[in-house]
């Protein structure tokens, strides 16, 4: 584990906490489609534009060069420690001071070194509503590796659990390469446990939409058939999650919806659609043990 990852941003500059009645948290996850790939000068500032216009308080950003291009001024910032050669990782931003960021790396065998930004990185995030830990993974994106995604869950998931005495939420996200039916997704849901662990988080997806398919890599996106996944029939792979205690998780899912996930001129933001959810604090709190 790497604590105090450096970060960025100004202080927080905000609605004062104390007039906030019932808070809400906005969580952005996107994989932006790195500028090395095709239509970026057309697809930049539909990016910029849409992630502005969802003004989410917390973001996680996958396949990213440089920050500044996407988000608006204000915003504290903590990449994965990794990066491609071509300067390409991950980030998670957050509207709200970040007191510390803790990241592991997910190498978790010999084939997965050849990814650099396989991590998970964590934020304590100062939030109007008390402190909470913001959780960006990133597991091996590879089709068949599903050994290694488990192994990367249960790492990044341990990971969480040894920050979580220290806040009173945890929230998860990103691109985690994987379907609601996989092992490593059951295995964070709750529905399965791997290598003698278990944990839950919700889905805020399903939570919302149930079984509906909410495909975030489609093949109706021609970003999709034209890039190195040309066969891909479409999957749900880009989730926002909530750790839950014994009795449920500790936050409402208010809403929840796809992101970016409309041609502006025929012209798609990233070959996946983002995920944008709302939480806040329950009217009536789980007795989670």
């Amino acid at each position: 584990m790497v604590d105090n990852v450096p970060f960025t941003g100004p202080p927080y500059s905000g609605a004062d906490p104390a007039s906030l009645s019932r808070v809400t948290i906005r969580v952005l996850t996107l994989n932006i489609y790195s500028p090395g790939n095709p239509e970026w000068e057309r697809r930049l500032p539909l990016l910029r534009a849409g992630i502005r216009a969802l003004r989410p308080d917390l973001v996680a950003l996958q396949e990213v060069v440089d920050p500044a291009d996407l988000l608006e001024p204000g915003y504290h910032v903590a990449a994965h420690s990794g990066r491609s050669d071509d300067g390409v990782g991950a980030l998670l931003a957050s509207r709200w001071p970040i007191a510390a960021v803790h990241e592991r790396d997910l190498h978790v065998t010999p084939r997965t070194t050849g990814f650099p930004w396989a991590a998970v990185v964590a934020a304590e995030i100062e939030a109007p509503d008390g402190r909470l830990l913001f959780v960006h993974h990133k597991p091996s994106y590879q089709r068949g590796w599903a050994r290694e995604r488990e192994l990367q869950a249960v790492a990044a998931a341990g990971f969480a659990e040894e920050l979580a005495p220290s806040v009173a939420h945890v929230i998860l996200a990103g691109d985690f390469d994987d379907t609601p039916d996989s092992s490593s997704i059951r295995f964070w849901t709750g529905r399965q446990s791997l290598d003698g662990m278990s944990v839950r988080y919700e889905d805020t997806w399903e939570a919302v939409h149930g079984d509906a398919p909410g495909l975030t890599f489609d093949p109706r996106n021609p970003l999709v058939p034209t890039g190195s996944m040309p066969l891909d029939r479409g999957r749900r792979i880009d989730y926002v999650m909530v750790r839950s205690g014994t009795h449920g998780p500790t936050l409402d899912v208010v809403s929840c919806d796809l992101a970016l996930a409309e041609p502006v001129d025929g012209v798609f933001a990233s070959d996946h659609f983002g995920v944008i959810a709302e939480l806040a604090a329950p009217e009536r709190v789980p007795e989670n043990e």
